[in-house]
């Protein structure tokens, strides 16, 4: 479902932003998306120092690890195996 988002701006704004998207070769919902979505994902979602702490902590646990292959191997060989519960 699609909404439509009304943002009122003077006259020499509106212009500035046609010119831009003109530019880009789309139309100005297209570039006011994009802009908008570009802005979202560059906010912060929440307090970095927390995020980076999680990180910290993250980094003192050990876990086994395998090689790749090994690991796609053993998921392919599962797949023909039948199990019945």
């Amino acid at each position: 479902m699609s909404k439509r988002l009304q943002v009122v701006v003077d006259d020499e704004t509106a212009a500035q932003y046609e010119r831009t998207a003109r530019a880009a070769g789309l139309t100005v919902s297209q570039w006011a998306r994009q802009a908008m979505s570009a802005a979202q994902r560059e906010s912060s979602g929440g307090d970095i120092d927390a995020k980076l702490s999680a990180i910290r902590r993250a980094t003192v646990h050990a876990f086994p690890e395998v090689d790749i292959d090994t690991m796609l191997a053993e998921i392919e060989a599962g797949y023909g195996r039948s199990e019945t519960r």
